[in-house]
C-alpha cells in the first residue's frame, strides 16, 4: 500500500480495515444499521434501573475484573492498538492501556466522597432549614471516540459513567475498528450485565444513529467539524453534550528555562503519537535569548529518532488515518509559500506504509495554516519570539485552548504564566502527563470544546446536581405563605433591609411577618 492509500475504507456496509504500517489487510467489520442501534439504545435503558440502583462496591467489582483482565493480557492487547494504529508498543502499554488501573483506582478512593449526598451550611435567612446536594446518574450515555487513542479515549469516559450509575453506548471510531472490537470483546469477557455497555461499528451514519436515538447525554471526542454536528443533533432534542475537541496547544519556552529538559520534551511532545494528539505541541515559542541554543538542542533530539513499525523498536510509528497525510503536505507547502523553511524532514517516507519524516519548520508567522490550524501529524512549528509577554500574547491569541506549558527555572512566574494561558490545563516545565493524571479535570476552552471530565468532574459529567431542601415541620406556618396584606410593611422593611446588608434588621422583619401568618391561620 502506498502512503496515500486509505487505512480504512467503507463500502456497501462493510468496513475494511489496512495496516497503516505495510498497508495489510487486517480484517472486515460490519457497519451497525440505525436500527441496530435503535435496539442498543433500548437495551441499555432497559438495563439503566438495574445497574443504577447498584452500589457502588457492586459496579466497582465488574470494574476491578476489567482492571484484572487488562493487567492479565495488556501486552497481547497492546499488539492488537499498535496493530490498528501503528504506534510503538510502548505507546500502546503507557499511554493507552496504564490509564485503566489508574483511573479506577483513583474513582474507587474518590467516588465515595465525590457521590455522597452534601450537607450545606445552614443559611441565616432560613433557619429552620436544611440544605443539600446530592447526585443522580443521568441515563444512558451515548460515546463517540477517535481514532487517535481509541483506547483510552473511549475507555475513560465509558468506566467514569458506568461508576455513575449510567448504562453505555459506546460508538468508536471507524478508522480503528480492530480496538473497537477488542473494548467489545473486553465488556463480554468482564461480564457486564446484558445492555449495560453495548459498542456499535460504524461509519458517520452510525454516529448520527447514535445522536437521534433515546438518549440523555452524548460525550463526543474528535474534530471541530464533528462537533458541530453533534452539537446540532443533542439541540434537536434537546439533550447535554459534552465536547472534546480540537487544539493548538502553545509551549512557551522562557530565557531562563532548563533547555536540556524543554528540548527533550518538545521533542517528545511533538512527535509522541506521530504528532496526531489534540495536546501535541503544534506552536513552540522560544524567546531570542535562547533561540539559537535551544534549537541545536532540538536538532540533535530529532536526529536520535527512530522511526518504524511497533516491533521495530521506534520512537514514531505511522501516520493512522490516511487523511492526515493530505493535511500535514497542505500545511507544509502552505509554510513554504509565505516563507518558512523546512528545517528537518518534510517529506513522506518511501516505502510500504503512511510514515512520515519527523519535521522541524522555522521561521512561522500568524498567517500560515501550519500556525492558525491542527495539523495532527510529526511536525514541530518554532516561533522566534522576543520575550515571554509576546508568546503569551501569541499563545493566548487562538481560536483553540485546549493545553499549554511553560518552562522556566523561576517556578512562580511559571505558575503566573500559567494563570494568564487561555487552556483548560497548563503545565510548568512538564507536558501531556498532566492529562494521564486522574485527579486533574480535562477539558478546552475557546473551540477546544467544552464540559470536563478525569478528577470528580468526570463523573459529575454523566451525573445530574439536585439540590433538597428539609424543613422538620415543627413550625404550622410559613413567613412568606398567605395572607400578604397584614405583612406588607414587614415585608417591605426585609426587602430594604436585606438589599442594604441589615441582617439582623431582615430577620427582625421576618420574625415580624411570621408572627402575622401565624395569628391570622
Amino acid at each position: 500500500m502506498s502512503a496515500q492509500a486509505a487505512s480504512a475504507e467503507v463500502s456497501a456496509g462493510v468496513i475494511e480495515k489496512f495496516s497503516p504500517v505495510d498497508g495489510a489487510h487486517l480484517g472486515n467489520f460490519p457497519i451497525t444499521s440505525a436500527g441496530d442501534v435503535t435496539r442498543a439504545v433500548a437495551a441499555a435503558r432497559e438495563a439503566f434501573p438495574a445497574w443504577r440502583d447498584l452500589t457502588l462496591d457492586q459496579r466497582f467489582a465488574y470494574l476491578d475484573r476489567l482492571r484484572d483482565l487488562v493487567s492479565a493480557e495488556g501486552e497481547s492487547f497492546a499488539k492488537i492498538i499498535s496493530d490498528d494504529t501503528g504506534k510503538p508498543l510502548l505507546d500502546s502499554l503507557l499511554t493507552e492501556l496504564m490509564a485503566i488501573p489508574l483511573f479506577i483506582d483513583y474513582y474507587k478512593k474518590e467516588a465515595p466522597k465525590a457521590l455522597k449526598r452534601k450537607k450545606l451550611s445552614r443559611q441565616l435567612f432560613f433557619p429552620t432549614k436544611t440544605s443539600y446536594v446530592e447526585y443522580a446518574p443521568m441515563g444512558v450515555i451515548g460515546v463517540i471516540s477517535p481514532w487517535n487513542f481509541p483506547f483510552q479515549l473511549s475507555m475513560i469516559p465509558v468506566l467514569s459513567a458506568l461508576v455513575a450509575g449510567n448504562t453505555v453506548v459506546l460508538k468508536p471510531s471507524e478508522v480503528t475498528p480492530l480496538t473497537g472490537e477488542l473494548m467489545r470483546e473486553i465488556f463480554k469477557r468482564v461480564g457486564f450485565p446484558e445492555g449495560v455497555v453495548s459498542v456499535v461499528h460504524g461509519d458517520g451514519s452510525t454516529g448520527a444513529a447514535l445522536c437521534k436515538a433515546d438518549i440523555d447525554k452524548i460525550f463526543f471526542t474528535g474534530s471541530v467539524a464533528t462537533g458541530r454536528k453533534v452539537m446540532a443533533a443533542a439541540a434537536e432534542k434537546p439533550i447535554p453534550v459534552e465536547l472534546e475537541l480540537g487544539g493548538k496547544d502553545a509551549m512557551i519556552v522562557c530565557h531562563d528555562a532548563n533547555l536540556e529538559r524543554a528540548a527533550r520534551a518538545a521533542v517528545w511532545g511533538g512527535f509522541l503519537n506521530c504528532g496526531q494528539m489534540c495536546i501535541s505541541v503544534e506552536r513552540l515559542f522560544v524567546v531570542e535569548a535562547v533561540y539559537d541554543e535551544f534549537l541545536a538542542l532540538v536538532r540533535t533530539e530529532i536526529e536520535r529518532m527512530r522511526v518504524g513499525g511497533p516491533d521495530e523498536g521506534s520512537d514514531m510509528g505511522p501516520l493512522t488515518f490516511s487523511a492526515q497525510m493530505g493535511t500535514v503536505v497542505r500545511h507544509l507547502n502552505d509554510a513554504r509559500e509565505r516563507g518558512a523553511t523546512i528545517a528537518m524532514g518534510g517529506r513522506p517516507i518511501e516505502g510500504p506504509g503512511q510514515f512520515f519524516e519527523p519535521t522541524l519548520v522555522l521561521d512561522v508567522t500568524e498567517d500560515m495554516e501550519i500556525y492558525r490550524e491542527e495539523t495532527f501529524g510529526p511536525v514541530l512549528p518554532v516561533i522566534r519570539v522576543a520575550d515571554e509577554e509576546e508568546a503569551l500574547r501569541m499563545a493566548n491569541d487562538h481560536q483553540y485552548g485546549l493545553t499549554g506549558s511553560v518552562w522556566t527555572r523561576d517556578v512562580s512566574r511559571g505558575l503566573e504564566l500559567a494563570s494568564r494561558m487561555e487552556s483548560g490545563q497548563c503545565s510548568v516545565n512538564d507536558l501531556v502527563q498532566s492529562v494521564g493524571n486522574p485527579a486533574l479535570p480535562f477539558g478546552g476552552v475557546k473551540r477546544s470544546g467544552f464540559g470536563r471530565y478525569h478528577g470528580p468532574e468526570g463523573l459529575y459529567a454523566f451525573m445530574n446536581q439536585k439540590a433538597i431542601m428539609v424543613d422538620r415541620g415543627l413550625l404550622d406556618v410559613e413567613p412568606f405563605w398567605y395572607p400578604y396584606a397584614p405583612k406588607y410593611e414587614a415585608m417591605l422593611g426585609t426587602f430594604r433591609n436585606l438589599m442594604g446588608g441589615k441582617m439582623v434588621g431582615a430577620l427582625t422583619n421576618f420574625y415580624d411577618m411570621h408572627k402575622i401568618t401565624k395569628r391570622r391561620g
